[in-house]
């Protein structure tokens, strides 16, 4: 009978560790990336009584409570935040917090701090790849993501480009098609580049002449001519896709911008640009690969961890990559606050890469993924071990009861 004291109290501990996990659930149940614990128990070794053949066995109680993580997957809501990320599958996203300790989390509300690190609402800095001299190299180690915050993009100078437009096929001999577009040096400074086509008096075959502006050299630039020729049915032929493709040489830029060397793309792949049909002559598209110096405006994360920035130019540069990791087992990782989990000792080692590989999540841009806590039913474990611990409290008191009883024996 009194090895019922034992096993009540027992129960109660357990019943009321039960309660304490249920009330951080529903306290996280608002907390990005939250994963709930559920409450595993489980009987103490049982006693056999009288022969020892087992037929009367009598347990001493029930353990302490084992608190299972339960990573499920969390509900995806939409954010206005450009830096909230969430994961859609497994895998968590690799931190390393201020004493350099790597962790591990689902949490993925993150900002920049005023050094450009990509971090953690709670500090913790983010872990990927950075673009290095506009290389964005994915196969080293993880390391700090650090975003160009305030810095000028630099300019880069123009060295190719194109025009997509039709010449009238019904033009007469001497009529005229001018064209321009602006071009980049090496400084980010603009200059005119000026094409202009002329009907010659042999079918199908138009001269053109490249010609940039005087005022922007020490000494004028000859313009560089040619000639075009398009078969019956209006499509380029000379030059061919093969042949040398136009090209235009500028030194003794006035600002003192390095010479540059402007080639003309006449053919997208094997596929012309410039045809000659019976339409008036008109430019459709144009196209240069130079850019001015810019401003960074602001900085976002797209679908599968991409880290954006964008310019003032609009144009949009890949600077960061954000890494995920995979653990075979992540049950066994020990939850440290802030929504942080470390690797422990059944741990399986961490495979860190890109995501949407190895088995790992993707990352969806723009979203937060909801805490996984169900509120229907935490309350009800929440009544399960009420009443569990009102049930061996009322034992205690039974127990009390008789053995009081047996001691009034002795009067």
């Amino acid at each position: 009978m009194f090895r019922s004291f034992s096993a009540s109290l027992s129960a109660l501990r357990a019943h009321s560790t039960a309660v304490d996990i249920v009330g951080n659930n529903l306290a996280n149940v608002n907390t990005p990336g939250f994963k709930a614990s559920a409450v595993a128990f489980y009987d103490l070794v049982t006693q056999s009584i009288g022969s020892g053949l087992g037929k009367t066995q009598v347990g001493f109680g029930v353990g302490r409570p084992i608190t299972l993580r339960r990573f499920s997957q969390g509900a995806i809501q939409s954010s206005s935040g450009a830096l909230d990320v969430a994961i859609q599958g497994d895998g968590f996203f690799v931190v390393r917090n201020q004493t350099g300790a790597i962790l591990f989390t689902r949490s993925g509300n993150l900002q920049v701090d005023k050094d450009g690190y990509l971090m953690t609402a709670t500090g913790e800095y983010v872990q990927g790849w950075t673009e290095v001299n506009g290389v964005l190299d994915t196969r080293g180690a993880v390391s700090d993501i650090r975003i160009p915050v305030g810095a000028l993009k630099p300019p880069s100078a123009t060295t190719t480009f194109s025009l997509d437009l039709n010449l009238d096929a019904q033009a007469k001999t001497g009529d005229t098609f001018t064209t321009s577009l602006q071009v980049y040096d090496s400084l980010g400074a603009a200059h005119i580049l000026t094409v202009q086509f002329t009907k010659t008096d042999t079918p199908n075959q138009w001269t053109y002449e490249i010609r940039f502006p005087d005022s922007d050299v020490t000494a004028p630039i000859t313009p560089v001519t040619g000639t075009l020729t398009f078969s019956p049915t209006g499509l380029l032929t000379d030059p061919p896709p093969d042949a040398p493709m136009p090209s235009i040489q500028i030194t003794g830029l006035v600002n003192g911008a390095a010479d540059m060397e402007i080639t003309w793309h006449l053919y997208n792949g094997a596929e012309p640009r410039i045809t000659q049909y019976a339409q008036p002559s008109a430019l459709a598209a144009n196209a240069q690969d130079g850019s001015p110096p810019a401003q960074l405006l602001r900085v976002g994360i797209a679908d599968g961890g991409i880290v954006l920035a964008q310019y003032s130019d609009g144009e949009q540069r890949v600077v960061g990559q954000v890494a995920l990791a995979s653990i075979r087992n992540p049950e066994s990782l020990i939850a440290v606050g802030n929504n942080l989990f470390q690797l422990s000792a059944r741990s399986a080692l961490p495979a860190i890469g890109l995501p949407n590989t190895g088995g790992r999540g993707n990352i969806i841009g723009g979203s937060i993924e909801n805490s996984t806590v169900d509120i229907a039913e935490e309350f009800t474990n929440l009544i399960v071990y009420e009443r569990g611990y009102q049930a061996n409290a009322r034992v205690i008191s039974t127990v009390d009861q008789l053995s009081q009883e047996t001691i009034n024996l002795k009067r």
